[in-house]
């Protein structure tokens, strides 16, 4: 009778501990609260040209929809399953990111000063977001090596 051990990267020690830390870090109240407000301002993102009033403005209402849903349902992930969709939360910081830059790149020379104001503070509260999600583990796992 012979046992068959485990293999591949899968069931590394490592490897499971890091995903075990990992579903520590967004069990918290910090965790669980960024997920929360990511979710909300990626909803915020998707409705914010009926809200604030800029829906005349096709190209750019389009790439809110769509990035504020895409934003949304990626950082709800992040929540429930961190081990495995970390790399998720750094496509977050990438949308954030274009969504500053969106009202400039999208309609060209037509500026309206709600755009700006909506798509440059909603983006930043999005990066900031989604690097807080990457740096909750990144942090947790520096405290645990210098023990």
């Amino acid at each position: 009778m012979s046992t068959q051990l485990p293999s591949g990267m899968e069931h590394h020690p490592d490897i499971l501990a890091l995903r075990e830390h990992a579903e520590r870090v967004t069990s918290t109240t910090a965790g669980q609260g960024t997920e929360a407000l990511a979710i909300c301002a990626g909803l915020f993102l998707a409705i914010s040209p009926w809200v604030v009033g800029f829906s005349g403005f096709t190209g750019l209402t389009i790439s809110n929809l769509v990035l504020g849903i895409a934003y949304a349902v990626l950082m709800a992930g992040y929540g429930s399953a961190f081990g495995r969709t970390h790399a998720r939360a750094w496509a977050c910081v990438a949308i954030g990111a274009w969504t500053v830059i969106a009202p400039w790149a999208v309609n060209g020379g037509a500026h309206v000063r709600r755009t700006i104001l909506t798509n440059v503070i909603t983006g930043g509260v999005m990066t900031c977001l989604a690097l807080a999600a990457v740096g909750m583990v990144f942090a947790g796992m520096t405290a645990r090596h210098s023990r």
